[in-house]
């Protein structure tokens, strides 16, 4: 019997960060405390730039665009915000916040090791690239690496794909 195997993966899907991004912004600016203050934010690239006149408002901003991302179901790991905060940047407050796909080798390490030491016996793992491909000889051993995944507390989105 052959092996079955799984992806690690971890992707966003950059239409519904788009689509929490546009509603992000149409709230921002028929909201009443964002009247007047140039308060902005948009989609560019592969990150989001928010701007108003302080920086409270503009962490106010970051805090409806997380609120519209968990709405459409996007994990708030994917953000990379800058730990310095909003810059000043002429009289406007600006913050640009990336937005991270792929497992680093760092956390791939990390995944490996734990699926090693706590998943069951006879499940190989390795990383390719951005992604980790685990087999096993059963499909139960995976979906427990699975379950066991989700329920560890890792810094990275995970997602499960290429179940074969």
């Amino acid at each position: 019997m052959a092996d079955s195997s799984m992806d690690i993966v971890s992707n966003y899907d950059k239409q519904e960060i788009a689509n929490a991004v546009n509603s992000s912004a149409k709230e921002v600016a028929t909201r009443y405390d964002f009247k007047n203050i140039g308060a902005s934010v948009e989609l560019s690239g592969e990150s989001i730039s928010m701007q108003a006149n302080s920086e409270e408002r503009v962490l106010a901003i970051l805090d409806v665009v997380k609120t519209h991302l968990v709405k459409r179901k996007v994990s708030l790991k994917h953000l990379d915000v800058p730990e310095a905060g909003p810059r000043l940047s002429g009289k406007e407050y600006k913050l640009d916040v990336g937005l991270k796909q792929g497992i680093s080798q760092e956390n791939a390490k990390k995944i490996n090791k734990l699926i090693r030491d706590e998943g069951p016996k006879g499940v190989k793992s390795q990383i390719q690239g951005d992604e980790l491909r685990v087999s096993s000889k059963s499909r139960d051993d995976l979906q427990a690496v699975q379950r066991m995944l989700s329920g560890a507390d890792l810094d990275v989105a995970l997602q499960y794909t290429n179940y074969r």
